[in-house]
This record gives C-alpha cells, sequence and structure tokens, in this order.
C-alpha cells in the first residue's frame, strides 16, 4: 500500500482536532505549524475533509475547523477514501471487477485479499484510539511481530 502525503497530511490534521478540547476550533495554520507541514497543502487537505463531512469549518476571528463528527465514530479508512478514494484499486478499477484468464485467472482473489487485509487494519482503527494511544489489540499484535518492523 502507498500512504499519499495527502492521507498522511489528513490523518495528521485529523489527529490534532481529534486531540483538541471537544467542541474548539483550531486553525489550519496552527494545525501546519504543529505537525510542521506546509500550510497551503493543509487547507487543500482540510477543504477535501470538509467536502467529505469528517471537518467542518467556522469563519471569523475565532474559527477554524473541528471534526464534522466525533473522533470514535472516524476511522482511518474513512480519511484514505475521503482524500485517495478506494483502499484499493487495480489499474483505477475496483479488485472485484477485474477478470483474468490463463496462469493469470487467480490474480483478483490476490486483489481481493489485499483489499480485505486493508480494511482489517483500516475500518478498525479510529482517530480517538490513536490520540488515546488505545489501538485495538488486533493491531498491536500486528505491531509487535518483529517481522513487522522489517524490510522486504
Amino acid at each position: 500500500m502507498q500512504i499519499s502525503a495527502k492521507a498522511d497530511y489528513a490523518m495528521r490534521a485529523l489527529l490534532v482536532l481529534a486531540a483538541a478540547p471537544e467542541g474548539a476550533s483550531v486553525k489550519g495554520q496552527t494545525i501546519a505549524e504543529t505537525q510542521d507541514m506546509p500550510a497551503k497543502f493543509v487547507e487543500n487537505t482540510l477543504g477535501d475533509l470538509k467536502r467529505s463531512g469528517l471537518v467542518q469549518s467556522q469563519r471569523g476571528s475565532s474559527g477554524g475547523y473541528r471534526l464534522g463528527r466525533p473522533a470514535h465514530l472516524i476511522t482511518v479508512a474513512d480519511v484514505v477514501r475521503a482524500v485517495d478514494g478506494p483502499l484499493a484499486e487495480v489499474r483505477g478499477r475496483r479488485p472485484e471487477t477485474v477478470s483474468y484468464e490463463g496462469a493469470a485467472e487467480n490474480l483478483q482473489q490476490v486483489w481481493i485479499a489485499a483489499r480485505a487485509s486493508l480494511r482489517a487494519v483500516l475500518e478498525h482503527v479510529t482517530l480517538a484510539q490513536i490520540v488515546n494511544n488505545e489501538l485495538p489489540a488486533t493491531i498491536t499484535e500486528i505491531v509487535d511481530t518483529p517481522d513487522a518492523w522489517k524490510v522486504h
């Protein structure tokens, strides 16, 4: 899986919002500064997140951004889909829509399994869990496996 800069920045911006006091707005510039990210890129990313309903914005001197729904209801998968589209695609198509013949006949099953594996992680981790250091046991078990940290 290639994690785009946009998905990484979106996650970091949303985690800043998730860590803010409930109902508080945070300026895009503040998010950019606290996470050492380019302000213009953050503002553009926050615009995408606003269009997807993951953030709300408020204008004015006390304005800024806040989560569009509670942090415990926003998964990593929601964020990735909001800024990058589907979790897994094959040449721009969903894995269930591709088909192969001959020696590659079973390749579609591999792509479907890869997507399911991504979902098993990204759809089960929320912003609140990350901010509160309460990752699900299934995730910590994967991370605690020595092979998870090895480059292949």
